[in-house]
């Protein structure tokens, strides 16, 4: 059957992925680990920081909650080369979620990088920005060799009863869209525990309190090891400058902030690259502890 996929012309070199207009991050060209970018979010101030008491926010210089106040979050998408495999963390937006993002297929194409040429993607959890870019706009599967990787946790809850009946109503559509994501990949699809490793050399670690199964990731494949936290450190500066405070997009603002604290003590103790899902200029970079805080140093 001839897909839209079967006509894309591949290249497949990561090393030739860096110079692309800043839709691909690396340290270096022989670096194997990149971020891509998939565009960014439109999202109402008030939906991420209506729980931040109003002088806090102040102190930090984010704006007023007031209707039309906008943020835009980048959304930076990890690649991982180890041996063999290139493997993909999350999936991003796709076609239908907003039209600001869903710009992956673009920064593979500008980096020379077939989708067939992905061997696994493995999912830090079942948020649109993050699954809905599992089919693309003919619905098909946009990683036709890749095998999926979702934690068992988040898989049984987007699948459960409480999925819609604890979420609001705004957030319902999330619920129908990891489903219909996750029907379309169950066949090729391997549940996994914190604490195991999906991929070899790949562990992941339990980082809930974003969403019930969200997890994040250490690669020990790299000549030190690195870090792909997803959301669960998701704005500069709140989650450096101020991590105890409760972030809108969590759905236990508790648990999340208890998370955010212990995986930034690891990062800035052990001096980790990382990835953030949402954070500025490509998400890649380390920690520095700066007193009681902790501030986000990029690499690019």
């Amino acid at each position: 059957m001839i897909t839209r996929r079967n006509l894309m012309v591949g290249g497949a070199a990561l090393a030739g992925a860096i110079a692309t207009g800043g839709k691909v991050r690396a340290a270096s060209p022989a670096d194997p680990l990149a971020t891509l970018s998939d565009g960014h979010l439109e999202l109402p101030a008030s939906f991420l920081l209506s729980g931040l008491p109003d002088e806090d926010r102040r102190q930090l210089g984010l704006p007023a909650t007031g209707e039309g106040t906008v943020l835009t979050p980048p959304c930076n998408l990890t690649l991982y080369r180890s041996g063999e495999r290139l493997v993909l963390f999350d999936a991003g937006s796709g076609p239908n979620f907003m039209p600001s993002a869903g710009r992956l297929s673009d920064s593979l194409d500008a980096a020379g990088i077939d989708p067939g040429a992905i061997t696994d993607v493995i999912f830090t959890h079942a948020h649109p920005d993050h699954i809905w870019g599992v089919l693309d706009d003919f619905d098909e599967i946009a990683f036709p060799e890749a095998a999926f990787h979702v934690c068992r946790t988040e898989w049984d809850f987007w699948r459960s009863e409480a999925a819609l009946t604890g979420l609001p109503e705004e957030r319902q559509n999330f619920v129908v869209g990891a489903r219909s994501r996750f029907d379309a990949i169950e066949e090729r699809t391997t549940l996994f525990d914190a604490g195991s490793e999906p991929v070899t050399g790949v562990e992941a670690m339990a980082a809930f309190g974003h969403t019930p199964g969200h997890c994040a990731f250490v690669l020990h494949g790299l000549d030190a090891p690195a870090m792909v936290v997803g959301d669960a450190i998701s704005n500069d500066p709140v989650s450096f400058a101020r991590p105890d405070l409760p972030w809108g997009a969590d759905q236990d603002p508790e648990m999340g902030a208890e998370t955010r604290r212990r995986l930034l003590d690891r990062l800035a103790a052990d001096r980790l690259r990382f990835v953030g899902f949402h954070l500025p200029q490509g998400g890649l970079g380390r920690v520095e502890a700066d007193g009681a805080a902790y501030r986000f140093v990029p690499e690019a």
